[in-house]
C-alpha cells in the first residue's frame, strides 16, 4: 500500500507585534547602567556580537525559511516608514557597541535588497570598539545580487561575506530555493566577491535530510582547497511557517562522518569565544591538518546546544531586539528612538535588558527532547535574519 503524505499548510503567526516591556528613558535614567563594554547577563555572557536585519523580503522562498505557500502574493511586508532608517540603526549600534560589541552583522530576508545598502555600510565602516578597533563587519547573502554589488560593497567598507549555498546540483539548488533561480548565477557572486577582496568567504549550506543530503560531498569536494570555508547547518525549527521536523534533521555528526570517509578530517580549536561553528580541517597525506586544504564547519543548533558562551543579540528591521535567535517577543527598541531618548538612556536600557537575560532555548529543548512542541510561537527566521 502507497502511503500518503498531508500537505502541511502551517499558519504564519505574525510576531512583529509581539513586544516584551521595554525599559522606558525615565526607568534607564532613574536606574542608570553605563557603557563600560563589560556588560554580561545573568549567565556571565558578555555582548559582543549584533545581527542586524535590515529588510523583511527576500527574493528566494526556501522551504526552510520562507516558504512559498505562506510567503505569497498577499504576504503583507512592514511598511518603509516601519523599518530603521540607516541613521537609526548607526545610532543603535553605536550604544551595542559601547557595550561591548566587536562584530556587526547585515541580514535580512536579503539584505541587498534594501535599497542603498552601501549607505548603511560606510556609516557602520566609522565606528571603533571600546578597545579603538574597526569592527568586525559582514553581510550575510543568498548572492543572487552579489555579483553586481561586490565592488560597491568593499568600497563602501564592507570586510566579508557569508553566502546561502545549499547545494551545486542546479535542479537541487532550483528546487531549494523555489524561485528556478539558476546556482550558476549564485557562483558568478562568490566568484566577484573574491576578486573585490570580501573575505574570507564563508559559504553556509542547510541540510535538509530527503532534500539535499547528497549534496554535502559535492560541496565538499567543489570548496576543499579554495580558501572558502564551508559550513553546514542543521534544519532548524526556528518559527512556524516551515513545518519542521525532527525527522528531516540530519545530525551535524553524520555530516562529518560523510565527508570524513572519502576526505578525512580533524577537529580544531574554536576561532573564538562563542563561535557557533565547530571546526574541522582537512588532513594531508600524514593525517595532519593542511591549512593550504582548508576546513568545514558544522552548526549543531538542534542536536548540540551552544548556549552556555552565546554572545548575540539581534535587532529587527523594525527595531526590536532580540535576545535569542528562537525568542517568541522583542524589546522595541525604536520607540525609545522615536522618542528621542539620550545617548545615556539608550545604552541604559539596553543594559537592562542584557542584563536580564537569561535565554538558553536549545538546551532547553534538549532536556524535553528535541522534537517537543514549544510553549509559544517562535520569531520567524526571516524576519529576524539567522
Amino acid at each position: 500500500m502507497t502511503e500518503r503524505h498531508t500537505p502541511r499548510v502551517v499558519p504564519l503567526l505574525d510576531q512583529r507585534s509581539a513586544v516584551l516591556s521595554t525599559p522606558t528613558a525615565a526607568f534607564a535614567a532613574a536606574s542608570r547602567i553605563g557603557a563600560t563594554g563589560l556588560l554580561s547577563d545573568q549567565r556571565g555572557r558578555p555582548l559582543r556580537d549584533l545581527r542586524i536585519s535590515v529588510t523583511d523580503r527576500c527574493n528566494f522562498r526556501c522551504n526552510y525559511c520562507m516558504p512559498k505557500e505562506v510567503f505569497d502574493k498577499d504576504h503583507l511586508y512592514l511598511p518603509h516608514s516601519d523599518l530603521l532608517s540607516f541613521e537609526e540603526i548607526t545610532r543603535l549600534t553605536k550604544v551595542f557597541v559601547a557595550h561591548g560589541v566587536q562584530k556587526i552583522r547585515l541580514t535580512g530576508g536579503e539584505p541587498l535588497l534594501r535599497k542603498n545598502i552601501e549607505r548603511l555600510i560606510e556609516q557602520l565602516a566609522t565606528l571603533r570598539t571600546v578597545e579603538g578597533r574597526a569592527l568586525d563587519l559582514t553581510l550575510t547573502t543568498n548572492g543572487s545580487l552579489l555579483a553586481r554589488k561586490a565592488r560597491s560593497l568593499k568600497a563602501a567598507g564592507l570586510q566579508r561575506v557569508t553566502v546561502s549555498l545549499d547545494g551545486l546540483d542546479d535542479a537541487v539548488f532550483r528546487s531549494m530555493n523555489d524561485v528556478d533561480f539558476p546556482v550558476a548565477d549564485v557562483l558568478a557572486g562568490i566568484d566577484a566577491a573574491r576578486v573585490a577582496g570580501l573575505g574570507p568567504i564563508k559559504i553556509n549550506m542547510v541540510v535538509k535530510r530527503g532534500s539535499n543530503e547528497h549534496e554535502i560531498l559535492p560541496m565538499a569536494r567543489h570548496f576543499r582547497g579554495s580558501g572558502i570555508v564551508l559550513r553546514f547547518i542543521e534544519y532548524m525549527d526556528v518559527g512556524a511557517s516551515n513545518g519542521w521536523r525532527m525527522n528531516e534533521v540530519m545530525p551535524s555528526s553524520e555530516v562529518v562522518q560523510r565527508i570524513h570517509a572519502e576526505l578525512p578530517l580533524l577537529q580544531l580549536e574554536p576561532s573564538r569565544p562563542g563561535e557557533t561553528a565547530e571546526r574541522w580541517g582537512y588532513a594531508d597525506a600524514s593525517g595532519r591538518h593542511d591549512p593550504q586544504l582548508g576546513e568545514i564547519g558544522v552548526i549543531s543548533s538542534v542536536t548540540q546546544a551552544f548556549c552556555g558562551d552565546c554572545n548575540r543579540a539581534r535587532l529587527s528591521t523594525e527595531g526590536k531586539l532580540y535576545l535569542c535567535l528562537f525568542a517568541s517577543q522583542g524589546y522595541d527598541l525604536r520607540a525609545l528612538l522615536r522618542a528621542d531618548a539620550s545617548q545615556a538612556d539608550l545604552e541604559s536600557a539596553i543594559g537592562h535588558i542584557w542584563q536580564a537575560r537569561s535565554d538558553n532555548y536549545s538546551e532547553s529543548r534538549g532536556a524535553q527532547g528535541a522534537d517537543s512542541a514549544p510553549a509559544q510561537r517562535r520569531v520567524e527566521m526571516s524576519y529576524i535574519g539567522g
